[in-house]
């Protein structure tokens, strides 16, 4: 009897470590979100995904997009059939919307248009009706293309220096210079000067000499969002 008792209670434990387990389970596909940052350029119109899982008809559901940093929260909010636009964070007036004709197969994602800088951040779809939630992360990058001009003559090296600058960046990007076969050019750290409006202007110098080829890159590149531009100018070996 004790055997049995025993591993009765052993099986009573695996069952609701299990029934947890399902439950768990359950309220993380019920409303199914991104796993990934949504990366998205300063301007751009994108979609935050949220999808009910199994599909259902999301009509007549409460649904709430909110970003809990904000104050007031909401970014979106559907109820009875509309939204109620009284309760949204002003700056996301006018820019959002929900895709009415697929609410009942359960896409409740939300699209939002002209992206801005202070739209970065992590957004939380929610139904309260049936406490399911998800969250997807937005990340905001901008990018403009550099421009090279001739700044001089180094009087110690005889060598060309050249001057790179690119405006309206975000986040911070870095430079890097290349010569006609692709290799880094060893170059002082850029400066960098972030504007009221959030964006990065960053410029570079750099000397080259008789020893490197007339081809010249400028690169400017910001990692976490995938961007990157490119300026290059050709110098005659006369100059040199």
């Amino acid at each position: 009897m004790m055997l049995f008792n025993t591993d009765g209670k052993t099986l009573n434990t695996h069952l609701r470590t299990l029934h947890v387990l399902v439950f768990v389970l359950l309220l993380t596909h019920f409303c199914r979100g991104s796993s990934q940052p949504i990366v998205a350029t300063l301007g751009d119109d994108i979609i935050l995904p949220c999808h009910l899982v199994p599909a259902e008809d999301a009509t007549d559901l409460t649904l709430e997009w909110t970003r809990p940093d904000l104050n007031p929260r909401f970014v979106h909010v559907w109820r009875s059939g509309q939204e109620l636009v009284s309760k949204k964070h002003k700056s996301f007036e006018g820019r959002t919307s929900l895709f009415l004709d697929e609410l009942k197969s359960g896409n409740i994602s939300l699209k939002l248009s002209k992206v801005k800088i202070a739209d970065q951040g992590r957004y939380r779809c929610f139904i309260p009706g049936l406490d399911r939630q998800s969250f997807v992360e937005l990340v905001v990058g901008a990018a403009c293309s550099p421009v090279i001009s001739l700044a001089g003559i180094d009087e110690a090296t005889r060598g060309v220096m050249l001057d790179c600058r690119s405006e309206g960046w975000y986040p911070e990007p870095e430079v890097l210079w290349l010569d006609g076969e692709g290799n880094l050019l060893s170059a002082g750290p850029p400066e960098t000067v972030r504007g009221p409006d959030d964006l990065y202007t960053v410029s570079s110098r750099v000397t080259v000499e008789k020893r490197h080829s007339n081809s010249f890159t400028c690169r400017v590149q910001q990692k976490n969002t995938n961007q990157n531009r490119e300026a290059h100018i050709f110098i005659s070996i006369q100059f040199c």
